[in-house]
């Protein structure tokens, strides 16, 4: 079903919506499970990246999966958030061929620069997303503010967490940039959301 917010049921009073959603769902998925038929529902997001609409929809399903990815890049991933059996928090990347989705067998070469030798604001992070230990390469650039309010972005990592990385340094390494902008990245659209990170973004920042 593509999307689960087009769908609506005349059994229900109110006008399309949040509950029309919910109830689309119960009802195509009864028979599929009686019949042994596997159902793809697929919704929209949020911009924060949450699933639009109420949130019992995730409970209905048995697995969330989240479709992500750079829109400049021909590589795709996704990411199991919930699966009743199985592993959760796994991560599948793929590239986007004129043959559709091919598997890619070595991931972390996606997510590394090819740099011929060390530069600066680059530093290579091992993380783990679910059982698939991936290498990461996290960028960051650090110029002087041209504006009063400095800048502070990321792409693929928290970024109040990367404020208080910033304070962080500024506190106990005596490592001031409030005067300066900072943007920090990391490489190939992965979103990383452990703590192991805070060490990489910080040595990328540091590093001449």
């Amino acid at each position: 079903m593509d999307s689960i917010q087009t769908l609506w049921s005349e059994a229900l009073p109110s006008a399309p919506g949040r509950s029309h959603n919910c109830a689309s769902a119960r009802a195509t998925r009864a028979p599929c499970k009686k019949s042994g038929i596997a159902l793809f529902i697929i919704g929209h997001v949020t911009k924060e990246g949450a699933i639009a609409g109420p949130r019992v929809l995730e409970h209905i399903v048995d697995t969330v999966l989240y479709f992500e990815g750079d829109t400049n890049s021909s590589f795709r991933l996704v990411r199991a958030v919930k699966n009743r059996f199985g592993a959760v928090n796994e991560l599948g990347v793929f590239a986007m061929t004129d043959k559709g989705l091919r598997a890619v067998s070595n991931p972390s070469a996606l997510f590394l620069s090819n740099h011929g030798k060390d530069v600066a604001g680059s530093c290579v992070l091992a993380t783990l997303e679910g059982t698939r230990p991936l290498l990461v390469e996290i960028q960051a650039l650090v110029d002087s503010a041209h504006t009063p309010n400095p800048r502070r972005l990321s792409v693929g990592l928290e970024q109040n967490r990367l404020a208080m990385l910033l304070a962080v340094l500024n506190r106990h390494a005596g490592i001031a940039t409030f005067e300066q902008d900072v943007f920090v990245n990391a490489v190939g659209g992965v979103r990383i959301g452990e703590p192991a990170a805070d060490l990489a973004v910080c040595l990328a920042v540091v590093l001449p």
